[in-house]
């Protein structure tokens, strides 16, 4: 499958809409710095004829039924896994990550479509027979109708992949606000699941801005909204969202920012803690939501670890996204590449140790690319800006703390609770960590705490907003409503009225 060229428009009811609001954005090749096309942002109009596609389609999808869904679903994943170079090749050329990072992107968004291929059993719920009096109960999951998704730029497929499999999947109908900074994926998505069977209208993608995202939480037709991204979006998301009033409040599920650290024991094997915060920290450019941002030392091992961190750091194998070679990538955007280097003069002045500075960095070919490189402050103090913030850059920090208490003290008075890594030999140490912790995904020597896909994405704090994790079980039960249901029959049925409330008998 060919990434589409030149202009980027929305998907509505089967087929590419081209867009009439006028506007547009640049989209940009981060390794050169040069637009490679532009995106369609659309007005409130178009968002509308979005959901309206999506309404008059939910209906007869969710009657459909669920086995039916699953091979449509199931049909989807072939494709996805066909097209998986294709793919990571646009997620390359439009956020920068390099493609062996890429292709991983969408192996785990595969994972989720995957999951959701098993619906008809995950909708199998509970029944009683003859609770007393003749009467059975028993109860069941029904869609919402509309839901809708606005995805950030670091994962323009696995993000997606959280979250529309498992609403379609559930029986609703789903619009996509994508990122526009790298929308080429969310079209060739489209088009796959057109191809895989789905009807017209129940998968659409709105590209857009704001105008979209506010469009699509004040549509009275959207019954859910999943969000993933930075904490002040979030926010806005979750509170503008629940504000909404009618008959169905919308349901809102809006995931973080992060300021994930990763625990090193004086007992844990330092060559693995290396090799873990190297991959952990720099990988795709730290412009995950799952990075590690922050190395918390313990003891007399914060010495080690920081000189063997230090070499590490000034080695990595920075290039085009395509290069085979590439441990990292550019960042997605010139604005951002400013900001990033912004918090490293930050952490200057506020007189943390900068061992390595990525700044000024130019890769030899690609001059007018978005690159950072990797950067390493020690000393870092908990009162400074580069620790407070998520960077979403390459940017790593050590904390030194004396021991386990105050490593545990110091990441519970952190505002995010997104994830956290231990690295230890010792079982007793990982298990008091993992219990007082007050973060949502907590891995014991593994770096990056990512669920699988049939476990459910969520932190804790100011990195989740909602009730909900994402995908999982707690997917099915964001996208469902639930009902439970009493029934007998009239030989049951005792003659006269009855006042009391009503017991088993």
């Amino acid at each position: 499958m060919s990434a589409p060229t030149g202009r980027i428009d929305h998907f509505i009811n089967g087929r590419i809409a081209a867009s009439s609001s006028g506007r547009q954005q640049d989209v940009f090749n981060p390794a050169t710095g040069a637009v490679s096309a532009q995106v369609a942002l659309a007005s409130v109009d178009e968002v509308n004829a979005a959901v309206a596609s999506a309404k008059a389609a939910s209906v007869s999808w969710g009657e459909t039924a669920p086995l039916k869904r699953a091979r449509i679903i199931s049909k989807f994943k072939e494709l996805l896994e066909q097209n998986q170079d294709d793919l990571a090749a646009a997620i390359t050329r439009e956020h920068g990550k390099v493609f062996s990072d890429a292709r991983g992107e969408v192996t785990r968004g595969i994972e989720i479509v995957e999951f959701a291929c098993g619906i008809p059993q995950l909708l199998k719920t509970q029944f009683t027979d003859n609770i007393g009096g003749g009467i059975d109960n028993w109860n069941m999951r029904q869609p919402l109708g509309v839901t809708a998704g606005i995805t950030p730029f670091n994962f323009p497929v696995m993000v997606p992949l959280w979250m529309a499999p498992v609403a379609i999947a559930t029986g609703n109908a789903f619009v996509l606000k994508p990122s526009e900074r790298d929308p080429t994926p969310s079209i060739m998505m489209a088009e796959m699941f057109s191809k895989a069977g789905l009807p017209d209208g129940v998968f659409n993608v709105v590209q857009g801005d704001k105008v979209a995202v506010d469009a699509l939480l004040h549509h009275p037709d959207v019954n859910a909204v999943s969000f993933v991204g930075s904490t002040p979006i979030a926010e806005y998301i979750y509170t503008e969202g629940t504000r909404r009033k009618g008959a169905y409040p919308l349901r809102v599920q809006a995931l973080g920012g992060a300021k994930n650290h990763m625990v090193v024991m004086p007992d844990a094997n330092l060559e693995q803690s290396v090799d873990a915060i190297i991959g952990a920290a720099y990988g795709s450019a730290g412009e995950r939501c799952m990075a590690i941002s922050v190395a918390v030392a313990v003891g007399d091992i914060a010495d080690k670890l920081v000189e063997a961190l230090i070499p590490r750091v000034k080695a990595l194998k920075i290039r085009n996204g395509m290069d085979n070679e590439a441990e990292m990538g550019p960042l997605v955007t010139a604005a951002h590449k400013a900001k990033v280097e912004g918090y490293i003069e930050d952490g200057v002045r506020s007189g943390a140790k900068l061992l390595v500075d990525g700044r000024g960095l130019k890769v030899p070919g690609f001059e007018g690319g978005f690159f950072v490189g990797g950067t390493l402050f020690d000393h870092v103090k908990t009162d400074t800006k580069i620790y407070q913030e998520e960077i979403f850059g390459p940017v790593l920090c050590v904390v030194r703390v004396p021991d386990l208490g105050a490593a545990i003290e110091l990441i519970n008075a952190n505002e995010f609770g997104n994830g956290v890594a231990l690295f230890t030999s010792d079982g007793n140490t990982a298990r008091e960590f993992s219990r007082r912790i007050e973060v949502g995904m907590v891995r014991v020597n593994v770096p990056i705490p990512v669920p699988m896909a049939w476990h459910s994405f969520g932190g804790w704090k100011r990195s989740l907003f909602g009730d909900h994790n994402i995908y999982g079980e707690e997917g099915i039960r964001f996208y469902t409503r639930y009902k439970s249901i009493m029934q007998r029959w009239p030989e049951t049925i005792v003659k006269g009225a009855e006042f009391t409330m009503p017991v088993a008998k």
